[in-house]
């Protein structure tokens, strides 16, 4: 004699539509209720624990709904199962026409739909906190720096530089005046003898009395060019043994850097103070980002 069949568990039984209506409707607005929460949290403050679990409680809202009303209201295909043909009682078949007119799945649909652009309008309007943490948006600025026409050369102390203060072959490491310490900013200033420089079209006077200065930012990895080496005219980087020829523009001539040292436009004033007549000839740094 064969053991009877074991029935149904609770976790076989499927759950009843307007049960799963509910659940997911639930999770929904759970979701939208921790996007309004983490909203909340990040403009009194951000507390990255707090906005952490608001964050799993969005998910696990938007998630739980989506699966119950996925596995449970929609429907799956066709089932066909043969059977017997069955005839009604007027008054059953009365009934079952009353219930399908009264658009009970409808109903269903209808508040999960709202539930659901509930939860998206408010897990949206969360989004915004991380943008809102990448802080404001940098324009321009990165491809730019503080040098302008007129901006007087100053060394790390303050001082302005004058032109008999350049040696020959000698290097300095200068800011603008008023922006001193500028990363950005810095460059490196040589004299050479003004013969021998091969200068690029249109910056013919950019170096006067030999005067000549470059970003001092490597536009390999933007390492700080800080080495002179006066017998061959070339500025050296440290980090990655990159090597720029000051007398033709700090074209590289060895070493992984691709590009030339950016140039600042130089004049001297009747004070003989060295002042740029504009920005570098190109944004400084790396330069692969900007290409």
């Amino acid at each position: 004699m064969s053991p009877p069949r074991p029935g149904p568990t609770p976790a076989d039984r499927p759950l009843r539509p307007r049960t799963a209506e509910r659940i997911s409707a639930t999770a929904f607005i759970l979701a939208a209720a921790c996007a309004v929460v983490l909203v909340f949290v990040y403009a009194r403050g951000a507390d990255t624990q707090a906005e952490g679990l608001l964050y799993f409680g969005i998910f696990i809202g938007a998630g739980v709904g989506l699966i119950v009303w996925a596995n449970t209201l929609l429907d799956d295909g066709q089932h066909q199962e043969a059977r017997e043909p069955m005839r009604g009682e007027a008054g059953d078949t009365a009934a079952v026409d009353a219930e399908i007119s009264r658009g009970g799945e409808i109903e269903r649909r209808t508040l999960l739909r709202r539930t659901l652009w509930l939860a998206g309008g408010a897990v949206g309007a969360s989004l915004a906190v991380p943008i809102r943490s990448l802080g404001p948006s940098p324009g321009k600025d990165l491809l730019h720096t503080s040098w302008a026409d007129g901006v007087g050369v100053a060394t790390q102390d303050g001082g302005l530089v004058r032109a008999d203060d350049v040696p020959v072959d000698g290097l300095l490491t200068v800011f603008p005046e008023h922006d001193i310490g500028a990363a950005d900013a810095q460059a490196v200033i040589v004299r050479v003898d003004p013969a021998m420089l091969h200068l690029a079209p249109g910056r013919e006077v950019w170096a006067p009395q030999g005067i000549i200065a470059f970003s001092k930012l490597c536009t390999h990895a933007a390492c700080p060019v800080g080495l002179y080496q006066a017998s061959t005219h070339q500025l050296l980087c440290p980090c990655h043994q990159s090597a720029f020829d000051v007398l033709r523009a700090a074209v590289p001539v060895s070493g992984p850097a691709a590009w030339p040292l950016p140039q600042l436009p130089l004049t001297i004033d009747a004070a003989g103070i060295v002042r740029a007549t504009g920005d570098f000839s190109e944004p400084v740094g790396p330069g692969w980002w900007k290409r």
